[in-house]
This record gives structure tokens, sequence and C-alpha cells, in this order.
């Protein structure tokens, strides 16, 4: 029998989704939900092809990118593979074609401009582009999203959209080395879900809660998670378009 040889670069791969994949099941057990609950994202910006490739060989297919040039590049790349794009960086009106044509999730939708172009789009080659609202949760002056007070008005108005169809929300909470202190962020989004649920209006489907990364996914899956979008602690730090990325 031949026995398969991996890369040191693969292995360490391998044992980091293992790793990441454990603590995602010790936060459902403490928190009396299922793994399956739970969709781990790669968050592979900035990083190659072939770590992708890498974790595609340990079983890993939803991958996410902050940038839509980077992710279309990747996706042509990698066209024969069952891979899941997830759309979770900051989308320009100018790059929403591109955008649609590729991803499965876009993350990122803060505007009912915003959506207007992706409906726009998404109805132009006959697809209901699945969505979350961004949510700036902390209310941090650097980050993109909607305020939390806004956010139920504007989701009516993009539920309007045949073609654009809300699944949930979604916050990047803030980076702190004591990953308890955003728990209040995580419960607080995923109220507003369940506020926004609760008004029962079609075309709008809270299942789905986008938060969490790789300093404190486990306190996101705690506080009900549905993805948790985890980089660094995959591949290790990012590498920039000066290092050989192809980033842009």
């Amino acid at each position: 029998m031949d026995i398969q040889t991996i890369s040191e670069e693969e292995a360490a791969i391998r044992q980091s989704l293992a790793d990441v994949t454990a603590g995602i099941e010790a936060a459902c057990s403490r928190s009396g939900r299922k793994l399956s609950d739970v969709t781990l994202i790669a968050v592979s910006k900035t990083k190659p092809v072939s770590m992708i490739t890498d974790a595609i060989r340990a079983g890993q297919l939803h991958f996410g990118e902050n940038k839509v040039q980077e992710m279309c590049e990747k996706h042509n790349e990698l066209s024969d593979q069952p891979i899941t794009w997830h759309l979770i960086g900051h989308l320009q009106k100018n790059k929403v074609r591109k955008a649609v044509a590729v991803a499965s999730l876009i993350h990122s939708v803060d505007s009912v401009e915003l959506a207007a172009e992706i409906q726009k789009e998404a109805a132009r080659i006959g697809k209901v582009q699945d969505i979350l609202l961004e949510v700036n949760i902390a209310e941090e002056e650097s980050k993109f999203g909607l305020a939390a007070s806004e956010t139920p008005a504007i989701a009516a108005e993009i539920a309007k959209f045949p073609n654009v169809h809300i699944r949930g929300l979604m916050t990047v909470a803030p980076y702190t080395p004591v990953p308890e202190e955003n728990r209040q962020y995580f419960s607080a989004l995923r109220q507003l879900a369940v506020d926004i649920a609760q008004q029962n209006i079609d075309n709008i489907d809270m299942c789905c809660l986008s938060m969490g990364m790789s300093n404190d996914y486990e306190i996101a899956v705690e506080e009900g998670a549905t993805y948790v979008r985890v980089g660094s602690k995959i591949f290790g730090e990012r590498i920039y378009a000066t290092e050989g990325s192809s980033a842009t």
C-alpha cells in the first residue's frame, strides 16, 4: 500500500483545522448546541492557492475572502473544486457584478443602495443572491455596517428585492485580548436577529449569524453564531501584497 506523504505546511493546516473544529465543538457542548449548527469559514485572504488546496484536502470547503478580485482569481484557479465562497469584506457597488457571479453568500451588505445593485446583477443572471446585513453592533467609528437601531427598517426595504434573500446578520466585533469582552456584542446581534425575525417579513430569514474570528470564535459560538470566520488560527498571519500575495 502506498503511503501518501504530505508537506509540513499541509500537516500544519490539517492540525490547525482540527484544533479550531475542536474549539467549536467544545463551545457547542458548553452551550447545548450541535457541531452541525456551526459552519467554519476558513478566511483565506492574502493566502496562496496552494494553502487553500491543502485545506481542501483536509476537508475544508467554505472559504472567505475580503476582496472581490482576489476571490474571483482564486475561484478561477480552483473552478474544479466544490468550494463555497463567502465574501466577507466591504463591497463597493462597482464590484457587485463580479461578486454576485462567484459568492454564495455576501456577508457585508450595509445599505439599500448596495442591495439594489446586487438585485440588478442577480436578476441579470437569473440568481437569487443570499446576503447578510452587516451590523456595526459595537458602534466603532472605524468599522462599516448598519447601526443596530436602523437595521430592522433597512431589512424591510431590502426584503422587497426579489433576487436578494436576507438570511441573517453579520458583525465584526472589536479586537480585544480578552475575548469574553465581546460576548455582549454577540448576544446583542443574536437578540437583534430575534427581533427582526419576529416581524415575519417575507424574504427575511434570520437563520444565520456570522460572528466570531480567530481570537473570539468560541464565545461567538456560545452566543449563537452559525458562521465563524477564522483565518490566522488556520493559515497563520496574513501575507500582504509586498510579500508576493495576489491581494489587491
